[in-house]
């Protein structure tokens, strides 16, 4: 059983974050730990929970780790960089000093053998953009730009930025498309975690039923605004207004030719109705035909709420990815 040509399976070294802060192994170790394992020898990388000299690694640590990666076998595609736009005090950087925020995390990147780096979409900017693209091109790095969640290709912002990167027309830099965008429905242990926590019955059973209606976003707002929902679950609560999204795959047909990564989150392993698999055969089935090469990186944002290993759920979630963009789940 193989993927469909040009498709890589990857897995996030963010779905051990719980593992990191618990900081009874090296965070470095952890991550080589998921090739070593066998859940995946593509892997993607968060430097800010990997080195304490993040955001200016230490060359050292950074060769050790690829050190370690290319003995067991792995490698690395896309690495989370980071850019601190504010100063203490309250003064924001200039372009100078961004651009000079960002290089030694491109210059880890590319000691790493990384295929590039992420930052959220829109986050650097045109002027930035152009200067980053010689910086890009000497070290053979993509600077990917993420879209996610509540975001959709043709909200103001987000199509703004989209049209730069068109503009640009440079494969250095593109889109990262996160499939929270794609959420047929809520996962299945955040609705009992809502129910649990006091959020009244009838707005669950209608996040349940119905979460694509554009009148139960109303709902979401209406109850935050209200004041009710417990002070425990707010910020699980805001996923709802951020982190889950109600687009469909067809909705990225016009941007398709700008994406060089996809991370394939997910929250739990509950494929209700298909709410884990659907978005992942709908995704194949646009990217079906395409001259598409990148990663589909599985990514689990469920340890938010969820005490399951890391490990478990990840080598899981690939193993229904691999099932489903083959055509054995429909």
């Amino acid at each position: 059983m193989s993927l469909p040509d040009g498709l890589t399976l990857a897995a996030s070294a963010f779905n051990w974050t719980p593992e990191v802060i618990a900081a009874e192994t090296p965070a470095p170790d952890i991550a080589v730990g998921i090739v070593r394992t066998g859940v995946a020898s593509t892997i993607e990388l968060e430097p800010g929970q990997l080195w304490r000299s993040f955001p200016e690694p230490i060359d050292g640590e950074v060769d050790a780790l690829r050190q370690d990666l290319d003995d067991a076998g792995g490698s690395v595609s896309i690495v989370g960089a980071s850019l601190d736009d504010w100063l203490p005090g309250g003064r924001r950087r200039t372009d100078d000093e961004r651009l000079g925020f960002l290089l030694p995390q491109l210059r880890a990147a590319q000691r790493l053998g990384a295929v590039g780096v992420r930052l959220p979409i829109g986050q650097a900017g045109e002027p930035l953009l152009h200067r980053l693209l010689p910086e890009l091109h000497a070290r053979d790095l993509v600077l990917f730009e993420e879209i996610q969640g509540q975001q959709t290709p043709d909200s103001p912002a987000t199509a703004a930025a989209i049209a730069v990167i068109h503009e640009l027309d440079d494969s250095h830099v593109r889109l990262l498309v996160d499939i929270s965008m794609l959420m047929p429905a809520l996962p299945v242990t955040y609705l009992a975690r809502l129910r649990s926590a006091g959020i009244p019955v009838g707005l669950v059973q209608r996040l349940s039923d119905a979460w694509r209606d554009p009148s139960t976003a109303t709902a979401v707002v209406d109850l935050l605004r209200s004041g009710a929902v417990p002070p425990g679950i707010h910020t699980l609560y805001m996923n709802m207004l951020i982190r889950f999204g109600r687009s469909h795959a067809a909705d990225l047909r016009g941007v398709l030719p700008l994406v060089g990564a996809f991370h394939l989150k997910f929250w739990d392993l509950h494929d209700v109705d298909g709410r884990v698999s659907n978005p992942i055969r709908d995704l194949g089935a646009e990217l079906a035909g395409t001259q598409f090469t990148g990663t589909l990186c599985s990514e689990w944002g469920g340890h938010e709420w969820l005490d399951d290993d890391p490990t478990q759920m990840t080598r899981e979630h690939l193993a229904l990815a691999r099932r489903t963009l083959n055509g054995d789940i429909r």
